[in-house]
């Protein structure tokens, strides 16, 4: 039986994100997008989406996203088949980064979300190239449709998040981690340091793309996840 395929996006996005890899994945397998904000707590979060998605399925999360599918795999191990990790962070915020979105959150609850977004988004998170400028816009497109109050919720969602490093160490599954060079957000030795800790995980850094790199680079990304979801599953 094929698995399922739950996507998880990142701050402020929505199935847009993952557009190439749904018209090329779905040809094979059901696959959902799963929204994440169901709370503002990242346990809050989980705990919801636990209630709705497939009793088996595969995961795969990207910057937010990534924070959730780590939660959902503390607290539901035997549910996740296998594991994707992109342009994410599994270490809580610093005392420093988590005093810095009130900046942030204070500027949307003001009617500056636009402004908001672009100072997270600068363009110098994504890869140089054509692309930069329409993957700007469409973040930026997103984030209005969602709207400050969404905003609000995943800003402190990701302020309270939870260290997850014990959790890297304990999973058991086929795990892909994938970032693109040019991230300066959530940079290479990050997800490094996380398929270090994961027990045969595999690092794929995309060279063509910063920190989107579903939409920076597409075929490549859809690539390593068709990869990744033909690894064999092992029975125990």
């Amino acid at each position: 039986m094929i698995e399922p395929l739950v996507l998880l996006p990142g701050l402020m996005c929505d199935a847009r994100l993952f557009r190439p890899q749904i018209a090329r994945l779905s040809r094979d397998r059901a696959v959902t997008v799963a929204p994440i904000g169901g709370g503002d707590r990242i346990e809050e979060i989980a705990s919801g989406l636990l209630d709705q998605l497939p009793h088996r399925f595969a995961l795969a999360g990207l910057s937010m996203g990534g924070v959730v599918a780590l939660e959902l795999v503390r607290r539901a191990p035997d549910r996740v088949t296998r594991l994707c990790l992109m342009a994410t962070d599994a270490q809580a915020d610093t005392p420093q980064i988590a005093a810095n979105r009130e900046e942030l959150i204070v500027g949307a609850q003001a009617g500056r979300l636009e402004e908001v977004m672009r100072k997270i988004m600068g363009t110098d998170i994504l890869a140089p190239g054509p692309r930069r400028l329409p993957i700007l816009s469409d973040m930026l497109q997103m984030a209005a449709e969602l709207g400050p109050d969404l905003f609000v919720r995943q800003m402190r969602a990701l302020q309270r998040r939870p260290d997850q490093q014990g959790t890297l160490r304990r999973i058991k599954v086929p795990t892909l981690v994938l970032c693109g060079a040019h991230d300066t957000l959530t940079p290479v030795r990050k997800h490094s340091f996380m398929a270090e800790l994961i027990p045969e995980a595999v690092l794929h850094v995309v060279n063509d793309a910063g920190h989107l790199p579903t939409l920076e680079a597409p075929e490549e990304t859809t690539a390593a996840l068709t990869e990744w979801l033909n690894i064999p599953l092992r029975i125990f």
